[in-house]
């Protein structure tokens, strides 16, 4: 049997089959499938059918917010949903940050990403020691969009070829951008609109782990989150 049939007769007796949708959420109830870790001053809910977090700077915290998918996922998978940074004249509304962790996982809690919940809180330094795919999508204000695998370690590894720093790599207020991530094996991908942004290979890839929307000091929109199971490799 061809190497690729036999692929999909695996992930068939895994429970699922190459193109199920294994997860979607539309936001048209509450957020009882996600955990929001979030500094104080920032708001996160569900309005108009869109979850919508307005993330502010407080008098003793620098902002920061993670929305995280409850549901644990393995790969080969394909992540897609749609984002709007918001610029309305709101007092957050700064579209800069427009980011994601995806196959995350806890080395102290490998099972439980949710355990350390509480510490993390929104605060962007607490990530570090966990293991995930990041991309900081005009971020700085705008200025940087970023690739990270993030080790476990504390440490946040930027390779070669993975700061982009040209403008239409960056955010656009108020604009509708469709995002795809690959986690497939050892190739890692990112999309916007279509567009292949960052194309990696991973030789000791994350199988497995939870989803994150992530942001800070703005607010921004997200809708029609869904993942989906890819063909085993």
């Amino acid at each position: 049997m061809p190497a690729l049939a036999v692929a999909v007769s695996l992930a068939r007796a895994a429970g699922d089959q190459p193109g199920e949708v294994l997860a979607r959420e539309d936001f048209d109830g509450d957020l009882s499938r996600w955990v929001v870790e979030q500094t104080p001053s920032g708001k996160t809910a569900v309005i108009d059918g869109r979850l919508d977090i307005d993330d502010a700077p407080g008098p003793k915290d620098k902002g920061g917010c993670t929305v995280w998918f409850k549901e644990k996922f393995s790969g080969p998978i394909m992540i897609e949903y749609d984002a709007v940074m918001v610029d309305e004249g709101g007092p957050n509304d700064r579209y800069s940050d427009l980011n994601c962790f995806w196959m995350a996982t806890d080395p102290k809690n490998p099972d439980d990403l949710f355990a350390g919940s509480a510490e993390r809180g929104g605060n962007f330094k607490k990530y570090d020691p966990l293991r995930l795919y990041y991309v900081g999508y005009g971020a700085n204000g705008n200025v940087t969009t970023r690739f990270r695998r993030y080790p476990g370690d504390g440490s946040r590894p930027l390779e070669e070829g993975d700061d982009l720093s040209d403008a239409k790599f960056m955010n656009v207020p108020n604009k509708t951008v469709k995002i795809r991530l690959i986690a497939d094996g050892e190739k890692i991908q990112f999309y916007r609109d279509g567009e292949l942004i960052f194309d990696k290979k991973d030789p000791q890839p994350f199988r497995e782990g939870w989803f994150g929307f992530r942001t800070v000091r703005n607010h921004v929109r997200f809708d029609n989150f869904r993942v989906t199971r890819l063909p085993l490799p």
